[in-house]
């Protein structure tokens, strides 16, 4: 009997020769092998190779997943037998944090990835009048349309790209029934049972079917190289924060950012990315020859998405480094147990964040991210 694997089409945007390279990928689930063939050369690019970052579970297109320092974008499924595996149920749909639920994104982003959702994509918002009147067309002769668009202006929200399994259907059984009264009688446990006030206040949106999720998706995260809605970054009496790409993929977004809001800080801008090994060098390039774990940093922020998020309280860059702790997790768990770095971290690369060490820099790290990295 032949040995599983599943097969896929890769990109990989090489920065040095200015072109997008395709691969057909091969993973093996058996031993977490993978080997990559250049589709253009043809001929083998990486041999067989075990490789112990993977799962099984980031296989499915439209990932992107790092192999060896390179970011690769599954783009299709390479087989028959790999597409009726793996694709078969795997959806995206926009999972949107309103204003009123807002102050509690911590607990709904863990409640979505306790579900066995993974988030993709992320961004923090306001919306215009003209941006939500469009996002919510569909409703413009219904009577509560006036109410709507006031509310989804009135303060920033998030928007989610999730995927997992008949994402579309699962997430609005999490979301529960629209009216909130209604979810704490008939399903308690739910997003607007836990955190929505009523049938406008209901704490989050999700697309109601493929097609709604499709657009709905492209009007906040568009392929076609438009803008979207822009971020929220106020660029003063703010330091920045980067959830690392090892906490990132354990599942500890939620918990991290609940950990901050419960402190007293106030996240204004919050935002997913992707990032480029050359963007990482240039982000940590005051760190270059003076840490002497500055290239296993660089690796690991490229490891995988990361989420950046702009920090605001009194004394900003001070007080929230003072909150993460020592660099060193093991050093933090004695000294500081109850830091973000003591309790989320396991060494002094992968220490669950990064905070920005000088008051100088501070506005400078917020800008790399919010302005360059999204111009």
């Amino acid at each position: 009997m032949p040995e599983d694997r599943y097969v896929f089409t890769a990109e990989w945007y090489d920065p040095n020769a200015a072109l997008q390279r395709r691969y057909q990928l091969l993973y093996y689930p058996k031993d977490g092998s993978v080997e990559m063939y250049d589709i253009k050369n043809h001929r083998v690019f990486l041999r067989r190779t075990k490789y112990d970052a993977l799962r099984k579970e980031d296989f499915y297109v439209g990932n992107r997943i790092n192999v060896f320092s390179r970011q690769l974008h599954l783009v299709d499924y390479g087989d028959q037998y790999t597409a009726r595996k793996v694709g078969s149920r795997k959806e995206k749909t926009l999972a949107l944090i309103k204003p009123d639920a807002v102050p509690k994104m911590g607990s709904i982003i863990e409640a979505i990835i306790v579900s066995g959702f993974t988030i993709t994509k992320a961004k923090m918002v306001l919306l215009s009048r003209a941006e939500a009147m469009d996002f919510y067309s569909e409703h413009q002769s219904k009577s509560f349309f006036h109410d709507l668009i006031t509310f989804m202006t009135s303060g920033p929200i998030v928007a989610m790209e999730v995927i997992g399994d008949d994402a579309v259907s699962s997430w609005r059984k999490l979301l529960g029934p629209t009216n909130c009264s209604v979810a704490r009688s008939e399903s308690p446990e739910s997003i607007r049972a836990r955190f929505g006030t009523d049938g406008t206040k209901n704490a989050a949106h999700g697309s109601d079917s493929i097609t709604s999720a499709a657009r709905e998706l492209e009007f906040f995260f568009p392929s076609s190289g438009g803008r979207g809605p822009k971020n929220t970054a106020k660029f003063s009496q703010s330091t920045c924060c980067i959830i690392k790409p090892h906490a990132v993929l354990e599942g500890l977004t939620g918990k991290i950012i609940s950990h901050i809001l419960d402190a007293g800080f106030d996240i204004s801008a919050l935002q997913m990315f992707t990032m480029e090994k050359a963007n990482a060098e240039e982000f940590y390039e005051v760190y270059k020859g003076v840490v002497a774990e500055y290239t296993e940093m660089v690796v690991e922020l490229c490891f995988g998405p990361c989420l950046a998020m702009e920090i605001q309280a009194t004394d900003a860059s001070t007080s929230f480094r003072k909150f993460c702790g020592p660099a060193d997790p093991e050093i933090a768990r004695h000294l500081r147990p109850r830091t973000l770095r003591a309790q989320f971290g396991k060494n002094k690369v992968k220490n669950a964040v990064h905070c920005t060490d000088l008051p100088e820099d501070a506005v400078l790290e917020v800008q790399y991210f919010f302005k360059i990295l999204d111009g």
